[in-house]
């Protein structure tokens, strides 16, 4: 299978709909979320709402950068500076499942995204 500009869009949108995921989750059920991620509380919450604007900023900047530009140099920066603290930190700070997790699956996006427009963009040069 060629993969196409229409894979690749489908892939940005997903990442970006993971974003803005964390976002919901982080607004609308920060305490529920915080324990399933192995702590115990989070306070004061205007932290976790922080987080979720912070996910809102990052996937409309994803989407801006890909659908003005089409770029994806936006979210494999800060999926891969997310890749790298989130699994640096557990090595200085114990912390709960969801630290490292989180690290391995940024990871795997922003490999999975670069991979991606790496063989569109080569498809569509040939």
């Amino acid at each position: 299978m060629q993969l196409t500009e229409k894979h690749e869009k489908v892939l940005i949108i997903l990442v970006a709909l993971h974003s803005l995921g964390i976002a919901a989750a982080f607004f609308s059920g920060p305490h529920i979320l915080v324990r399933f991620g192995g702590w115990e509380r989070i306070e004061p919450v205007f932290f976790a709402y922080q987080a979720g604007a912070f996910h809102v900023a990052l996937a409309t900047a994803y989407l801006i950068e890909y659908f003005k530009y089409r770029g994806i140099t936006v979210m494999l920066a800060a999926k891969s500076i997310a890749f790298v603290f989130l699994l640096v930190t557990p090595i200085f700070v114990d912390v709960p499942w969801a630290v490292p997790f989180s690290g391995v699956a940024d990871g795997a996006m922003a490999l999975t995204v670069w991979w991606v427009h790496r063989k569109v963009g080569a498809a569509s040069a040939s």
